[in-house]
């Protein structure tokens, strides 16, 4: 399957507001912590029930721009929102609530000016109106197993009114079948070249499909009370409370704008700054997203109080684990039980002390160590809610079941002052053919080789996948070398340098997952499976069909993720599904 690459010569028309002006970056301090509540975000039924029967639903949602306010003491944000409407949209937008087995369909409206609210780089390839007005939008539903046209292709954008669309672009509204195993997904912006920029904007939401038959009897926290999403992101904003981005390019002669990662030192959960959350001594339920651009977190409370996982990322673990801390890289999610009752204290932080890039940048400040502020009621309750010995199985990831093995590597390239410029998947652009061709219903192993400096979380569209082990590389700098020149694994003789020492899996993300960290100077074992979790029937669509689905990483500011990644210069590729 042939890719058409999009090349940029001219400016896409965008906001006119002087990018550059640092001098009125707002520093953290000023914003006092834990001052604001932690919201809940709309709830929005995507399933009507019609005398007693559930049936499918058409959505309607929109992006608006409008303002938000982030933290008491800052002034309105301009934002991008999700929403019904634009007073009620929100940051993040409004969580859908499926039901397993009734469709949801969504029309998406771009509702958004001609001009973006944030600057944006020109020589990424990137998403262009033939009138270079608008600004173009697609959704992609993260973690669906539904089909390509659906699926939300970086070339199927539209912008206002759907006045322009993209190359791949077929339909005005999605259809999500919803018959994948219940759990927790998000959706967000996947426009070719414009994701980091939009996402920073404010376009992210959550997505959940909850299965009655499957979930009932685990008596899990549930109800609005005790079953809480929290979306986490970091963010800078300036003096007039409008939200920062650096405009000047890590390499400017070659990219005037564009930077490696997005770091802020804000942190927002659920749309605000440091909120803090009342609770009472008993069980909840988070499910936790990590919706920033390139910021790994390390979660863990202050009073030592401890995570109990059910999940992670779109499926439910065999059974629960408890862990002191949890490390959760960009569009994770991790699905934890927190049980209040344990706590010693009063109030606590749940706080993060993960390095920034991670694994080997900056250590946290006293701004970005801080996520929220939980308060704790006095008086105990009888907690009705249990945390049961086993949860939800499903088959286990059998190599024995893996039809081939393929080798995919992460290449990272620089600049004459050592500065990244871009990075590819098997040496390969984003336009170039398909060279990954599984089958619908099989699985496969992949060895993925991160030959750069940083750690990449990779998401595979529609695929599930089990990471099995990692194995350090030796004498990568050999190794690497052999790859740049050849880009053949077995021709440079993989297992002469996996041979390093062996990370093992931690116990909570030993499950079925559709990201995973790439660790730097690993090779990382996973095996995909191309089918549902649980049961054997088969997809009810066209899975083969254009225009196909993606790989890559997560890393969304970066050439190494969605967006720019999608373009000539990325880390992320088209696979082709064959029947």
């Amino acid at each position: 399957m042939l890719l058409s690459g999009l090349i940029i010569f001219e400016v896409l028309n965008h906001s006119t507001s002087s990018w550059a002006d640092e001098d009125r970056l707002l520093s953290p301090s000023r914003l006092e912590m834990f001052v604001d509540e932690l919201p809940d975000m709309p709830k929005i039924r995507g399933f009507d029930v019609v005398d007693g029967v559930p049936k499918s639903k058409l959505l309607n949602i929109g992006m608006f721009k409008k303002n938000w306010k982030f933290h008491r003491d800052l002034p309105p944000t301009p934002v991008f929102a999700y929403g019904e409407t634009t007073e009620s949209a929100t940051v993040p937008g409004p969580t859908i609530e499926a039901l397993h087995g009734i469709e949801t369909h969504v029309t998406w409206r771009n509702h958004l000016p001609s001009k973006h609210i944030l600057p944006w780089d020109p020589t990424i390839p990137t998403a262009q109106p033939t009138t270079r007005k608008g600004v173009p939008t697609v959704v992609h539903l993260h973690g669906s197993i539904g089909e390509p046209a659906s699926d939300g292709n970086p070339n199927s954008w539209f912008t206002n009114a759907f006045q322009q669309v993209g190359p791949t672009w077929t339909r005005k509204t999605y259809r999500y079948l919803n018959r994948q195993h219940p759990g927790n997904l998000w959706y967000h912006d996947h426009a070719m070249g414009l994701t980091r920029v939009n996402l920073l904007a404010g376009l992210i939401g959550a997505y959940i499909i909850r299965d009655p038959n499957v979930e009932a009897h685990l008596r899990l926290p549930a109800g609005d009370e005790f079953d809480r999403t929290l979306v986490v992101f970091d963010r800078s904003f300036r003096t007039d409370g409008s939200i920062y981005m650096n405009s000047t390019g890590n390499n400017p002669s070659i990219h005037p704008q564009w930077q490696p990662e997005y770091f802020g030192d804000a942190i927002i959960v659920n749309g605000k700054a440091w909120p803090k959350l009342t609770v009472r001594r008993r069980k909840y339920r988070f499910r936790i997203i990590n919706a920033s651009n390139a910021r790994f977190f390390r979660f863990f409370f202050t009073n030592g109080l401890r995570f109990i996982h059910v999940g992670s990322d779109a499926a439910y673990i065999k059974r629960p684990v408890s862990s002191k801390d949890v490390l959760v890289g960009p569009s994770e999610i991790t699905d934890v039980v927190v049980d209040f009752s344990k706590s010693k204290s009063k109030s606590f932080i749940l706080a993060n002390d993960a390095p920034y890039p991670y694994p080997s940048g900056d250590p946290v400040n006293e701004a970005n160590s801080k996520i929220m502020k939980f308060v704790v009621l006095d008086h105990p309750e009888v907690d009705t809610w249990r945390i049961p010995k086993q949860l939800i199985y499903y088959p286990k990831a059998d190599l024995a079941d893996a039809m081939r093995t393929r080798y995919i590597a992460m290449y990272e390239y620089t600049s004459d002052i050592d500065e990244p410029t871009h990075l590819y998947l098997n040496g390969k652009p984003y336009e170039a053919a398909a060279t990954e061709t599984p089958k619908v219903g099989t699985t496969e192993v992949w060895e993925v080789i991160n030959l750069t400096e940083d750690n990449h979380p990779l998401h595979i569209h529609l695929g599930l996948f089990v990471a099995l082990e990692q194995r350090e590389l030796v004498n990568v700098e050999e190794f690497k070398d052999c790859m740049t020149k050849f880009n053949d694994a077995i021709r440079c003789h993989i297992g002469k340098y996996a041979r390093g020492k062996r990370v093992k899996v931690p116990i909570h993300e030993r499950g079925w997952k559709n990201v995973f960290k790439m660790t730097p100077g690993f090779v990382t074992k996973i095996i995909v499976r191309f089918a549902y979790l649980h049961s054997n029937a088969s997809y009810p669509f066209d899975a083969t069909a254009e225009p196909g689905y993606l790989y890559h990483c997560h890393v969304i500011m970066n050439l190494k993720s969605v967006g720019e990644n999608m373009a000539s210069k990325g880390l992320a590729l088209i696979f082709e599904l064959w029947k």
